[in-house]
């Protein structure tokens, strides 16, 4: 079963959310040390807000995905870390 690293950010302007997709479409996805599938990043201006949910097909890459994506610098995320939260992908469908 696939399990997603949902993490919420605050203070999160337009100019961040534009670093971190020009970084992550010019390197093909998230860094080497994050074995994850998918990335789905949501961004409300007006609140400032913004949520990261990475998918990964197991528990050791989402060990080894969540080991890299905690020690990361915080210039290197969208914003402040709010909350981190590890769910179980109970259902999942593009349409």
């Amino acid at each position: 079963m696939a399990i997603a690293r949902v993490v919420t950010f605050e203070d999160v302007d337009q100019e961040r959310i534009d670093g971190l997709r020009s970084r992550i479409e010019s390197e093909g996805g998230p860094p080497p040390d994050v074995p994850a599938h998918e990335i789905l990043i949501l961004h409300d201006p007006e609140g400032s807000r913004s949520l990261a949910i990475l998918f990964f097909e197991n528990e050791d890459d989402y060990r080894r995905g969540d080991a890299a994506l905690s020690a990361m610098p915080a210039d290197e995320t969208p914003g402040r870390r709010a909350s981190v939260q590890r769910y179980e992908v109970a259902l999942r469908r593009s349409m």
